[in-house]
């Protein structure tokens, strides 16, 4: 097939991964190359050249507009608009047999545009005003939704999903995260924002008087000294903003991996990065923490420190094997490449069959 992917263009689409949006375009576009398709990467133009990028933008707009100073403004509205305006119309006369859109940008759920090249919406995130109405609009037979939860189907579709939205849950290859028998310590890692809850998983690991080493970029530098800083000692420390293989060996020294979303996590990838490593997972219950995490973690009720600390002491007696199984069962790579073929053989026939 000719794969057109349509990437968020916040950040580039390369090592080290931002947060889970743009791994999760990578090892797409990794993966469905690897399957022999013809793949071209719309992204911003500084992603990982090793894929046919087509740029969205030039550069990504964190570079241009930060969004700390610019969220909403008119200015990075009209830039990202005008970028994917571009790329939707190179893309309609593309010769594109599907798109997966992985944006979270309006254009690409336009009914005429979906009429003309069959798509896949992949949604990585709870609904907000600024999308909601076009996603609700835009289910037809040559259109499939996706979210990566049932927990997230339920949010954006309370009444009941249409028929085209289905769970699609995110895959990782286990061969990139080394199963480890053993480990020491505790792990957190993600974007440094106040909605991943990086300050409370500090919190709760001195309370459970296991060491601590954060891995991730500073989204928020502001939460990073006000909250996260604080809470650093011998005991607790940052660990870096690390690449795939350097992080996955990192993570699998350690005994347990700490999930704190302060916010209803649609999936949780870091997740399950670490579970296939071998860890247990302590997390705060949000959003789809026990769909993903199931019986390979120990659960604690929202802002509740002293919970999460239990949960880390309970959560180091599973044995490791029970996480590394579960993501072999249910979060495999090739489970979610081959789902994600079948979608787009449903949007392609629909199409031929409208034709006809």
């Amino acid at each position: 097939m000719r794969i057109a992917l349509l990437a968020h263009v916040r950040q580039p689409i390369a090592e080290p991964f931002m947060g889970g949006m743009e791994s999760h375009s990578w090892h797409l576009a990794d993966g469905l190359v690897r399957r022999g398709h013809d793949v071209v990467l719309f992204a911003s133009g500084d992603s990982d050249p090793r894929f046919a990028i087509d740029p969205v933008l030039d550069q990504h707009y964190e570079r241009t507009f930060p969004w700390a100073e610019h969220k909403g403004s008119a200015p990075l509205i009209a830039h990202v608009d005008a970028g994917y305006a571009a790329a939707c119309d190179r893309i309609a006369q593309g010769g594109f047999d599907v798109v997966h859109n992985n944006s979270l940008h309006r254009f690409p759920l336009e009914p005429a545009r979906t009429a003309n090249v069959p798509t896949v919406t992949s949604l990585h995130v709870p609904p907000y005003d600024a999308l909601h109405w076009f996603v609700k609009a835009s289910p037809a037979p040559t259109h499939r939704l996706t979210v990566t939860s049932a927990e997230q189907m339920r949010a954006w579709f309370p009444g009941g999903a249409p028929p085209e939205a289905r769970v699609l849950h995110n895959g990782i290859d286990p061969a990139a995260w080394p199963f480890h028998a053993a480990g020491e310590g505790a792990v957190w890692c993600g974007r440094v924002t106040p909605n991943k809850g990086t300050h409370l998983a500090a919190q709760a690991a001195r309370a459970a008087g296991v060491p601590l080493t954060i891995y991730g970029m500073i989204e928020d530098p502001d939460y990073w000294e006000q909250l996260v800083v604080p809470h650093l000692d011998a005991t607790v420390r940052y660990g870096g903003h690390l690449r795939g293989a350097e992080l996955a060996a990192a993570i699998g020294r350690a005994a347990v991996f700490l999930f704190t979303p302060c916010w209803d996590e649609p999936f949780g990838l870091v997740a399950i990065e670490a579970m296939a490593c071998g860890l247990p997972v302590a997390a705060i219950d949000r959003g789809a923490a026990r769909e993903v995490i199931g019986e390979a973690g120990c659960f604690a009720a929202p802002d509740d420190v002293p919970a999460l600390a239990a949960a880390i002491r309970q959560a180091v007696s599973i044995p490791r094997r029970i996480p590394r199984e579960r993501v072999e069962r249910l979060f495999s790579r090739d489970r979610w490449l081959d789902r994600c073929e079948d979608l787009y053989a449903e949007v392609i026939a629909a199409r031929t069959a409208r034709a006809a």
